[in-house]
Protein backbone atom coordinates (compact mmCIF):
# COMPACT_ATOMS: atom_id res chain seq x y z
CA UNK A 1 0.00 0.00 0.00
CA UNK A 2 1.56 3.59 -1.03
CA UNK A 3 0.96 6.51 1.52
CA UNK A 4 1.66 9.98 1.08
CA UNK A 5 4.73 10.90 3.58
CA UNK A 6 3.05 14.49 4.22
CA UNK A 7 -0.47 13.07 5.11
CA UNK A 8 0.98 10.39 7.18
CA UNK A 9 3.27 12.99 9.09
CA UNK A 10 0.10 15.38 9.34
CA UNK A 11 -1.98 12.37 10.75
CA UNK A 12 0.78 11.48 13.37
CA UNK A 13 0.69 14.73 15.10
CA UNK A 14 -2.99 14.58 15.63
CA UNK A 15 -4.79 13.31 19.02
CA UNK A 16 -3.96 10.02 20.19
CA UNK A 17 -6.90 7.99 21.02
CA UNK A 18 -4.30 6.10 23.33
CA UNK A 19 -0.47 7.20 23.89
CA UNK A 20 2.43 5.85 25.93
CA UNK A 21 6.11 4.99 26.17
CA UNK A 22 6.14 1.33 25.64
CA UNK A 23 9.38 -1.14 25.25
CA UNK A 24 9.00 -1.91 21.50
CA UNK A 25 10.82 -4.82 19.51
CA UNK A 26 10.83 -4.77 15.71
CA UNK A 27 9.97 -7.99 13.46
CA UNK A 28 13.55 -8.10 11.92
CA UNK A 29 15.97 -11.24 14.39
CA UNK A 30 18.64 -8.85 15.70
CA UNK A 31 15.87 -5.83 16.70
CA UNK A 32 17.01 -4.71 20.00
CA UNK A 33 13.75 -3.65 22.41
CA UNK A 34 13.87 -0.07 22.88
CA UNK A 35 11.72 2.39 24.32
CA UNK A 36 9.38 4.24 21.99
CA UNK A 37 6.52 6.77 22.21
CA UNK A 38 3.77 4.71 20.71
CA UNK A 39 0.90 6.48 19.91
CA UNK A 40 -2.33 5.14 18.19
CA UNK A 41 -4.09 7.28 15.68
CA UNK A 42 -7.00 6.02 14.41
CA UNK A 43 -6.27 2.78 12.46
CA UNK A 44 -2.24 3.90 12.36
CA UNK A 45 -0.04 2.86 15.10
CA UNK A 46 3.18 5.59 15.22
CA UNK A 47 6.31 4.79 17.15
CA UNK A 48 8.77 7.79 17.79
CA UNK A 49 12.07 8.15 19.22
CA UNK A 50 11.55 9.53 23.09
CA UNK A 51 11.56 13.35 22.66
CA UNK A 52 11.11 13.55 18.87
CA UNK A 53 8.54 14.76 16.89
CA UNK A 54 8.45 12.99 13.82
CA UNK A 55 7.47 9.07 14.17
CA UNK A 56 10.29 6.52 13.15
CA UNK A 57 7.50 4.67 11.40
CA UNK A 58 3.78 3.78 11.09
CA UNK A 59 2.14 0.38 11.21
CA UNK A 60 -1.36 -0.11 9.63
CA UNK A 61 -3.53 -1.99 11.50
CA UNK A 62 -5.37 -4.05 8.96
CA UNK A 63 -5.03 -7.62 8.65
CA UNK A 64 -3.02 -8.39 11.75
CA UNK A 65 -3.51 -9.59 14.93
CA UNK A 66 -3.19 -8.99 18.19
CA UNK A 67 -1.98 -11.32 20.27
CA UNK A 68 -1.57 -11.49 24.27
CA UNK A 69 2.27 -12.33 24.94
CA UNK A 70 2.34 -12.89 28.83
CA UNK A 71 0.72 -10.36 31.81
CA UNK A 72 2.00 -7.71 30.50
CA UNK A 73 3.57 -7.99 26.60
CA UNK A 74 1.67 -8.35 23.33
CA UNK A 75 2.55 -8.57 19.78
CA UNK A 76 1.12 -7.34 16.44
CA UNK A 77 2.16 -10.12 13.77
CA UNK A 78 0.31 -9.41 10.02
CA UNK A 79 -1.73 -12.05 7.88
CA UNK A 80 0.04 -12.39 5.15
CA UNK A 81 3.47 -11.95 6.72
CA UNK A 82 3.57 -14.36 10.12
CA UNK A 83 7.01 -13.53 10.41
CA UNK A 84 6.54 -10.03 10.67
CA UNK A 85 6.23 -9.49 14.45
CA UNK A 86 6.18 -6.30 16.24
CA UNK A 87 6.76 -6.49 20.04
CA UNK A 88 5.56 -4.36 23.02
CA UNK A 89 5.67 -4.49 26.19
CA UNK A 90 3.81 -2.30 28.82
CA UNK A 91 3.93 -1.44 32.41
CA UNK A 92 1.15 -3.20 34.04
CA UNK A 93 -1.38 -6.10 33.27
CA UNK A 94 -4.19 -3.36 33.02
CA UNK A 95 -1.76 -0.77 30.78
CA UNK A 96 -1.06 -4.68 28.35
CA UNK A 97 -5.27 -5.28 28.70
CA UNK A 98 -6.12 -1.34 27.63
CA UNK A 99 -3.34 -1.76 25.07
CA UNK A 100 -5.00 -4.65 23.56
CA UNK A 101 -8.11 -3.63 23.57
CA UNK A 102 -7.75 -0.42 21.61
CA UNK A 103 -5.39 -1.82 19.60
CA UNK A 104 -8.27 -4.88 18.14
CA UNK A 105 -11.24 -1.88 18.07
CA UNK A 106 -8.94 0.25 15.56
CA UNK A 107 -9.10 -1.71 12.94
CA UNK A 108 -11.61 -0.75 9.60
CA UNK A 109 -12.89 -4.27 9.79
CA UNK A 110 -13.48 -4.09 13.41
CA UNK A 111 -15.60 -0.65 12.64
CA UNK A 112 -17.42 -2.03 9.62
CA UNK A 113 -18.83 -4.96 11.72
CA UNK A 114 -19.82 -2.94 14.35
CA UNK A 115 -21.58 -0.50 12.06
CA UNK A 116 -23.51 -3.24 10.71
CA UNK A 117 -24.23 -4.81 13.74
CA UNK A 118 -25.74 -1.80 15.19
CA UNK A 119 -27.17 -1.17 12.01
CA UNK A 120 -29.39 -4.32 12.34
CA UNK A 121 -30.35 -3.80 15.99
CA UNK A 122 -31.68 -0.30 15.25
CA UNK A 123 -33.52 -2.13 12.05
CA UNK A 124 -34.82 -4.75 14.17
CA UNK A 125 -36.29 -2.00 16.85
CA UNK A 126 -37.43 0.55 14.98
CA UNK A 127 -38.32 -1.36 11.30
CA UNK A 128 -36.33 0.81 9.13
CA UNK A 129 -32.52 1.13 8.05
CA UNK A 130 -31.03 3.82 9.67
CA UNK A 131 -28.19 4.19 7.10
CA UNK A 132 -31.52 4.63 4.28
CA UNK A 133 -31.71 8.50 5.13
CA UNK A 134 -28.08 8.90 4.03
CA UNK A 135 -28.36 6.66 0.33
CA UNK A 136 -25.49 4.38 1.37
CA UNK A 137 -27.83 1.23 2.74
CA UNK A 138 -27.14 -0.29 -0.38
CA UNK A 139 -23.25 0.04 -0.45
CA UNK A 140 -21.52 -3.31 -0.33
CA UNK A 141 -19.33 -2.12 2.03
CA UNK A 142 -22.25 -2.10 4.47
CA UNK A 143 -23.30 -5.56 4.14
CA UNK A 144 -22.25 -8.97 5.96
CA UNK A 145 -20.25 -10.95 3.40
CA UNK A 146 -21.17 -14.36 2.69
Amino acid sequence: MRYNMRELLCLSKQPAEKAAELTMRGPKRNDVAKCRLVKLVVNFLFYFRIDEEEPVGALLLEQCKIQKEDDIGFSLVFVDEPERKYSFMCDTKEECEEWIEALTKASYEYMRKSLIFYRNEIKEITGKDPLEQYGISEETRFQTRS
